[in-house]
């Protein structure tokens, strides 16, 4: 995994990028399950990343970002299933 670590950073980056991307545009809302999931992905992967390279304020900004992105898709799905 260590030899992939930094693949997968940038991958989460680009996630978390293009989810900024489409809602600062209008694409997409912040209350989608897919802007959710791109958030929690990218979350997950810079955590990979910044786990092998022991750089620790990322990892926990990181950490944070995911378990936010989680609790709101499983809200959306609480709410969807609700209905």
């Amino acid at each position: 995994m260590k030899k992939y670590s930094t693949k997968i950073g940038w991958v989460g980056t680009v996630f978390i990028l293009l989810a900024y991307l489409l809602l600062s545009f209008n694409l997409i809302l912040s209350n989608s399950l897919v802007y959710q999931l791109m958030n929690l992905f990218g979350a997950l992967g810079i955590v990979v990343d910044t786990y092998y390279k022991k750089d620790k304020p990322p990892e926990v900004l990181n950490i944070i970002w995911a378990i936010i992105a989680l609790i709101a898709i499983l809200r959306i799905l609480f709410i969807n299933l609700q209905y």
